[in-house]
């Protein structure tokens, strides 16, 4: 399968890599601290930073959204889990509607969603997004991935919400021509309110380009819907996601990605272009279709960080892979200051049935984390923290990285991973590596960072858990 070949090639690239200048730029300053290794396995995009903007607060996330949605002229690229029903999301799908590009047929209109949150009750994504498919089901395709994993006798007993154990496109990415809006927040009420995300603007044409082509090739293998909300296959495709062979599916789909990244890695080579300061890599991961990639370099960046450096690893949902506190624990040398969400601030807090206890588990996991770093006398290195803020439950995730004496970090992780067992196995996902040295972004990066620590507290590992948690995430946590 090619993309075994490309995931070894990959990794054995990785293995091969010692330190190297971080900054790709042949004319930068040397510094001898890792990463620069970043730009033989990724695809590269130098730009300058000044073309990217980082915003704070999910009012201006929505503002950028409808922003986009209205004066975009060519193209609206909108990759979420799912889209809300709420009034916010309705002024989104009337922002398109009236957008005099949509309606004169010059703009297309490209969605991608998953296919079990997008279809959950009868007022769904699938609803709200109809009237553009009705409008003009031309120049709009609206696309549903279905996970080939969810199949047979476990289709038709498992009911909404835990249908999405199995697996989700979990991606988020918003393009408006050639702007693309980064993050980790779907397009809903509370994503735009008050659940506390992270969110990059990024003008590069070539950038976006890339995304557009990565969307596109999902929806080959994704279910396509009609404007009578009706869905079906794809025309380039033959096999429905959860009918016949499960193994089939995942390797013609599979294939499909990993050629792409693998032909993009390759044109996209350019790192030694001049007169920028900036390189974006973006890095996918479908662990169910056998892409590697994001874990493989994630695994790198933690591995390498040098002594005397630090690293604010920031995930809503604290499950990070036994991979990942392996490496923290055994072979990461920087400072490490992990930021989840309280229990408070939890978006499963207060739910129905199991769900309500997973905050609990989240807990759970990080005080077992705690227990073994600990074990290992790194208790004086790696410190565990817990977003606390007034009505605000927290989503952010992503990754900043401190170079030895620096104030500013000159290495971000921004996108959908939360570097837990679903991200690495299950979902769909992408992120981009962005290594700059242009000193306003490094600033820029620092002050996010700044402003979601400030809500920080010291973790409390040691508040009580009810028995029956612990038995569901001996069970279920590569589910959640």
């Amino acid at each position: 399968m090619l993309r075994r070949v490309f995931n070894s090639l990959v990794e054995a690239t990785l293995q091969s890599q010692t330190e190297t200048v971080i900054y790709p730029n042949p004319f930068a300053k040397p510094e001898t601290v890792p990463f620069g290794w970043l730009s033989s396995v990724a695809p590269c995009f130098p730009i300058s930073g000044s073309s990217i903007g980082v915003l704070t607060e999910p009012q201006q996330f929505y503002n950028a959204i409808k922003e986009g949605c209205a004066l975009a002229k060519r193209r609206i690229v909108l990759a979420s889990l799912y889209l809300g029903t709420g009034h916010l999301e309705k002024k989104l799908v009337e922002t398109v509607l009236n957008n005099e590009e949509f309606k004169s047929g010059n703009l297309k209109v490209n969605v991608l969603l998953d296919y079990m949150r997008g279809s959950r009750f009868e007022n769904n994504s699938r609803t709200m997004l109809q009237p553009l498919l009705q409008t003009n089901n031309q120049n709009c395709r609206v696309s549903l991935y279905h996970t080939p994993v969810f199949r047979g006798v476990l289709r038709r007993i498992t009911p909404n919400r835990w249908n999405e154990l199995c697996g989700l496109q979990h991606m988020k990415l918003y393009i408006f021509d050639d702007t693309l809006v980064i993050s980790g927040a779907n397009l809903s009420n509370d994503y735009f309110t008050n659940r506390q995300d992270r969110y990059f603007v990024i003008k590069d044409k070539r950038l976006c380009d890339f995304y557009c082509g990565l969307v596109k090739k999902v929806q080959k293998f994704s279910l396509k819907m009609d404007e009578f909300n009706k869905v079906g296959l794809c025309e380039e495709w033959e096999q429905l996601p959860y009918e016949g062979s499960k193994s089939e599916f995942i390797e013609r789909a599979g294939d499909i990605v990993e050629n792409y990244l693998h032909e993009t890695k390759d044109e996209r080579n350019i790192h030694k272009e001049q007169g920028f300061d900036t390189w974006i890599f973006p890095l996918v991961q479908m662990g169910q279709l056998g892409i590697e990639q994001d874990s493989q370099i994630t695994d790198k960046i933690l591995s390498e960080a040098p002594r005397n450096s630090t690293l604010c690893v920031a995930t809503g949902y604290f499950n990070l892979t036994n991979q990942y506190m392996n490496t923290l624990i055994e072979q990461t040398e920087a400072n490490c200051n992990i930021l989840m969400a309280h229990p408070k601030a939890n978006g499963f807090l207060g739910a129905k049935g199991p769900a309500g206890g997973i905050p609990y588990a989240y807990s759970l996991i990080a005080k077992k984390f705690q227990q073994e770093f600990e074990k290992y006398r790194q208790a004086d290195r790696i410190r565990l923290f817990e977003y606390l803020r007034d009505r605000w439950t927290y989503h952010g995730k992503g990754l900043w990285y401190y170079p030895h004496k620096s104030e500013h970090p000159c290495l971000t992780l921004i996108g959908s991973p939360n570097f837990g067992e679903r991200s690495v196995k299950r979902d769909l996902e992408t992120q981009l590596a962005i290594v700059t040295e242009n000193a306003e972004l490094r600033k820029n990066f620092h002050q996010e960072c700044q402003r979601l620590y400030k809500f920080g507290i010291p973790a409390d590992t040691q508040r009580e858990v009810p028995k029956w948690v612990h038995a569901f995430v001996f069970l279920f946590r590569n589910y959640f």
